[in-house]
């Protein structure tokens, strides 16, 4: 349920201030005061309004001198002048600037409600309208999870079956398969798609931080937290919330994290207060959690929670059939957006792409054709044109080119093959990680681990 929508009221006259307050306390509105523009300002910086009611002449700071810089600061604030020495000049000049509306002392009470209600209302219409359009361009990306073969027919299936239900929802696979394309037709398919979709990386941040994100943090919590934060669990009330790589979750948030799907309900860092909430999970992992399971890195009562429907996503090498028809929709994608007369693939190329092993998946598949539109001056791209691919990934669909010396054990493997892709990028960790197909943070514990083995 929405709370009471806020409205500051700046006046230097206390009596008017008092008057309209319990006036608009008594129609249901929280009210803030002010007894001048400079104050004004100071508030608006503390906490976003619903509405500012606001007098023309005060002593220190008048209110066309606020509303100019109130503008600058929150420009969605609806503000209502208030004046009583009315002029067709200052209400001119005051709609310039950017007030919604104009009312003259002594404020006719019916006037008043009736322009409140007009304010209020053209506020709420242009958010939900700007968050429509930013729906819709999500809604956009959904198109690239294109495939005919077995696999994604059937995975695909599942989705539309588990989407229009309240089930919480395990996105498994390698990176780059499209986990977060899966979980966002979920949330748009379901009985919640009007609500918000909060997405959060939960390898992204370090443990303190992640869990304020998730569950908000109350002023003075810790050192930099000058205010209050609501976290994206309270974001995505009444939604769905999307936790990405949630196997990199420290053992301490994982327990915290079981805790919000058994009662559904938070408590902020550094608070007393438990807040329920209404939200949809949706998890993902590149990891197999059953392993990490038996390697006690991930609790399996949260596993349990968290895998009510499990969803794989395959790789790209074992739905090759899927390949050309990608290949052609991203092509028609990046020729669109650069400006370029590209037809289609020549089969030498069409060839390269499908023996490919693809180690990134469909983002490297993206990848590749991108860099290829945009370097190609042909109407179809050749196989020149994918050149980079092996220098990138030199293991190709065919296993007799893959040469490893005898008795050598898989983590000597993985560790060879991950200092070698980390010397072809010069040192450069982000682009090792991301030709390898995971984040830099667990990238970054791979090589402390082969630093303590030596």
């Amino acid at each position: 349920m929405k709370e009471n929508q806020s409205i500051l009221i700046v006046d230097d006259d206390l009596a008017h201030r008092i008057m309209l307050k319990k006036l608009l306390g008594s129609w249901g509105y929280e009210v803030f005061e002010a007894d001048d523009g400079s104050v004004a300002i100071d508030e608006v910086r503390k906490r976003p309004f619903d509405l500012i009611l606001m007098d023309i002449r005060m002593l220190k700071v008048s209110g066309i001198e606020a509303l100019e810089q109130i503008k600058i600061i929150n420009p969605a604030i609806p503000i209502i002048i208030m004046t009583a020495y009315a002029s067709v000049e200052t209400a001119v000049d005051a709609l310039k600037k950017g007030a919604y509306d104009y009312l003259t002392k002594p404020i006719d009470f019916d006037e008043l409600k009736i322009a409140i209600h007009r304010a209020t209302e053209h506020n709420r219409l242009k958010k939900e309208n700007d968050y429509l359009k930013e729906r819709l361009s999500q809604k956009f990306d959904n198109q690239n999870m294109i495939g005919r073969s077995p696999l994604m027919i059937r995975l695909l299936e599942t989705v539309e079956q588990v989407a229009t239900t309240e089930a919480t929802v395990l996105i498994t696979g390698e990176s780059g398969t499209g986990k977060e394309m899966i979980a966002n037709a979920i949330h748009y398919n379901s009985l919640r798609k009007e609500e918000p979709f909060i997405k959060i990386n939960c390898a992204a941040l370090a443990e303190s931080l992640l869990e304020s994100e998730l569950f908000g943090h109350e002023k003075g919590a810790f050192t930099g937290a000058d205010k209050r934060t609501e976290g994206k669990f309270r974001q995505a009330d009444g939604g769905s919330i999307f936790l990405d790589e949630v196997s990199e979750m420290s053992a301490a948030m994982q327990v915290k994290l079981l805790r919000v799907l058994q009662e559904r309900e938070i408590t902020p860092v550094g608070g007393a207060e438990v807040i329920a909430v209404n939200v949809r999970v949706i998890a993902a992992s590149n990891k197999d959690l059953k392993k990490e399971m038996e390697q006690k890195r991930f609790r399996e009562d949260l596993f349990y929670r968290l895998n009510v429907v499990a969803l794989n996503l395959p790789p790209l090498k074992d739905r090759k059939e899927d390949i050309p028809l990608l290949a052609q929709h991203f092509l028609q994608i990046f020729a669109t957006k650069n400006n370029k007369n590209i037809k289609g693939f020549t089969p030498q190329s069409m060839e390269k792409l499908v023996k490919y092993n693809w180690p990134g998946n469909v983002r490297e598949l993206i990848n590749a054709v991108e860099r290829a539109v945009v370097l190609s001056r042909l109407e179809y791209l050749d196989a020149d044109d994918l050149s980079l691919l092996m220098e990138d990934n030199q293991i190709t669909g065919d296993k007799d080119q893959l040469c490893l010396p005898e008795n050598m054990s898989l983590d000597e493997i993985e560790k060879r093959s991950i200092l070698e892709v980390i010397n072809a990028c010069d040192g450069n960790k982000s682009e090792a990680a991301r030709r390898l197909g995971i984040t830099r943070m667990t990238l970054r514990k791979k090589l402390d681990k082969y630093e303590k083995v030596g």
